[in-house]
């Protein structure tokens, strides 16, 4: 695609072609290009319309990356009412819903069945192919506005393709985790020392209403669309509606099948029961609706469901065995956690052996007993977990549960923060197992990504004295690594050649890489993009942590804490003289203009238009400069909602002049 000099066409060519692009990739599985030259673009088109905003377009794929800071979500009402359905365990009472059905239309029926995806149902609005709003189901009536954060879900289009669709129309949708991207997010909150998620469900719920979209953008949700809207339909079915929609950009399930009796609904039932492990999210039955719509009119609705859909719903999958004994683990931040384990059972495919049980509440909720037989369940779990015991099966010999009052490792006795449902080894810096995952943590994919190591090796340099902490890494010797087991001078070259690589690192994944109690890879980069450097980081006060967005108090103080610690100072000291990036290298905005030149602003606060760092970008762009305290030389304050009292206070007592969010974006739009 030819560039053009002029800004609006070039923001529309790019806008389009990205566009085609992300169809192509995410509806068809197709890449016309390669992910370094999408990305090219993709910056482009953000430069183009940072610079140029009044050329953006209401469906610019810029918009997937998310970036809006939402204070509270509005209340909406439906257009047409979110009605739940009505459920079914059994055939019995299916073969009674057919014949309720047959018995107010006649036998000439034909269903359509759909996965009943486990997710979160959803409302898009479209005026003229344009998504305009997105809201949840909320209590059927109405729901809350989340256009931003669904505006960052790659399978809703933002611009429906074709143009034979109704002036205004409303799909229904699904949206859902992966059971990917659910154990990944997981994953990074054990790291984080966070309380891991129950299941994909609740972990799309939460991520749907978090109040920063650019954090919705980065849990990858995805969205079954299953339902079309609109007056004067311009079809006969509800199948004929799927494919139309699909048509149209949307991504529909290719699971569902039209039926022709109620025999062949059951059929499909009984098929997917069993396949259903197959898919990449979790499913909980199956959804039979009545294919025509002028049959659905004509059977109509209840209060609360329509008479011609029911959703069959599967039992959970679960298995009783005995519980054999009970682990201990220690993870990197000390939290000590208890695994079941159980004599092997046949569960959803696999043998499990294991099986998770959180913490020491949960122990005593379930009055578990070595020697119980216990029930397992998957169900949308992906980590089994014990949901009860068979009392009825329980032995006179069966043995109450202890949990440990000093760690299993090192023998140090375990602590319990107040309000905190884990017992932690506080001994960090001598606890083999701690200190072990750090160094992996440390040299993962989404840390340091030092690919040449592994956690074996990292064992060996461990228990032969030459690491102790992440800094001993960069002192590693070809001679220490060739003594090594199973060690050849190539492969030691590689890791050192991958070490030397690991410098490049930029600094928000540098910070996610130290391993700080509660900072995961989301909080680390935003406090790269508030705090820019290591010495702002660590000369940040508590109030000036809690005001950045997503930063609470647990984090703020777990933050501090960390800074206070000697041992850490000097680990970072030693980190930072081997080479490793302390400051963000993010590319310095276009200057626009120097009518901020000479002034110093502090930004503190949540803000509603605009996002804290698009305004630190603004600043910068119009010859400004953001430092990260208040101080008698400093020009202005902007201040948002949630600002700290004591920066407040300071402010007033240094009479420094404080500006609103408008008051600054008119300070920049005037000419000078």
């Amino acid at each position: 695609m030819a560039t053009t000099q002029d800004p609006a066409l070039e923001i529309q060519e790019l806008t389009q072609k990205i566009n085609h692009l992300n169809y192509q990739y995410y509806q068809n599985s197709v890449s016309e290009v390669s992910d370094l030259e999408f990305d090219k673009m993709l910056k482009r088109l953000e430069e183009l319309e940072t610079k140029y905003p009044e050329y953006k377009l209401p469906h610019s794929p810029s918009q997937r990356v998310g970036g809006t800071i939402t204070k509270s979500f509005e209340t909406v009402y439906h257009r047409w009412p979110m009605l739940s359905l009505s459920n079914t365990y059994s055939e019995e009472e299916l073969r009674e819903f057919d014949k309720r059905v047959r018995k107010a239309v006649g036998d000439d029926v034909e269903y359509v069945c759909e996965q009943k995806f486990d997710g979160v149902a959803i409302s898009l609005t479209y005026e003229n192919g344009k998504l305009v709003q997105g809201a949840t189901r909320g209590d059927g009536t109405r729901g809350d506005n989340i256009t931003a954060n669904v505006k960052t879900i790659r399978d809703i289009p933002l611009q429906a393709a074709d143009e034979d669709y109704p002036a205004l129309f409303e799909v229904r949708g699904e949206v859902f985790m992966p059971f990917r991207v659910f154990e990944e997010l997981n994953l990074e909150r054990e790291e984080a020392g966070e309380q891991l998620l129950a299941n994909p469900r609740n972990a799309t719920s939460g991520t749907l209403k978090q109040q920063d979209s650019s954090v919705v953008a980065s849990r990858k949700l995805g969205c079954f669309s299953y339902g079309l809207l609109a007056d004067n339909l311009p079809f006969d079915t509800h199948s004929e509606s799927l494919q139309a929609i699909q048509k149209w950009g949307f991504k529909v399930s290719d699971t569902w099948r039209k039926c022709s009796s109620i025999d062949k609904v059951l059929d499909y039932i009984n098929e997917w029961e069993k396949r259903r492990s197959e898919l990449p999210i979790a499913t909980d039955g199956v959804v039979v609706k009545v294919n025509s719509y002028a049959l659905q009119e004509e059977l109509g609705f209840t209060a609360k469901s329509p008479r011609w859909a029911i959703a069959y719903k599967y039992a959970a999958e679960n298995a009783a065995t005995k519980l054999l004994g009970m682990q201990y683990q220690v993870g990197r931040t000390g939290a000590v956690t208890p695994v079941a384990l159980l004599e092997p059972v046949q569960l959803a495919g696999t043998v499990v052996k294991r099986a998770s049980v959180h913490n020491a509440n949960e122990i005593q909720r379930l009055d578990l007993r070595l020697g119980d037989t216990v029930f397992v369940e998957k169900g949308g779990e992906i980590i089994p977990k014990i949901t009860g015991v068979d009392l009825a099966q329980r032995t006179d010999d069966s043995q109450p549960i202890f949990y440990p009052t000093h760690c299993p490792a090192c023998g140090t006795e375990l602590v319990r923060s107040e309000g905190e449902a884990q017992f932690y080894c506080p001994n960090e810096k001598g606890c083999e197992p701690q200190i072990l995952a750090k160094l992996e943590h440390f040299i993962s994919r989404k840390a340091m990504n030092v690919d040449e190591l592994g956690p074996k090796t990292l064992e060996q340099l461990y228990k032969a004295g030459y690491v102790r902490n992440v800094a001993d890494l960069y002192d590693i010797t070809f001679e220490q690594l060739v003594q090594l087991d199973r060690m050849g001078e190539k492969s030691a070259n590689n890791i050192l050649n991958s070490l030397e690589k690991s410098k490049e690192t930029p600094y928000e994944r540098v910070l996610f890489a130290l391993g700080i109690r509660f900072v995961g890879s989301t909080v680390a980069k935003k406090l790269a993009e508030q705090l820019p450097d290591l010495e702002a980081l660590r000369g940040a006060a508590y109030d000036e942590l809690v005001a950045i967005n997503e930063i609470g108090d647990r984090i703020a103080n777990s933050i501090l804490h960390y800074f206070q610690d000697p041992d850490h100072v000097e680990l970072l000291e030693r980190l930072k003289a081997a080479g490793l990036k302390f400051k963000s290298e993010n590319t310095a905005p276009e200057v626009q203009s120097n009518k901020l030149e000479g002034l110093t602003f502090v930004i503190s606060g949540v803000f509603q238009s605009v996002s804290r760092d698009e305004l630190q970008q603004l600043i910068i762009s119009h010859g400004g400069k953001v430092v990260s305290s208040i101080s008698k030389k400093l020009s202005y304050l902007v201040a948002g909602d949630k600002m700290g009292p004591s920066k407040l206070e300071k402010a007033d007592k240094l009479g420094i002049k404080m500006l609103s969010e408008g008051e600054f974006l008119d300070m920049v739009s005037q000419e000078r």
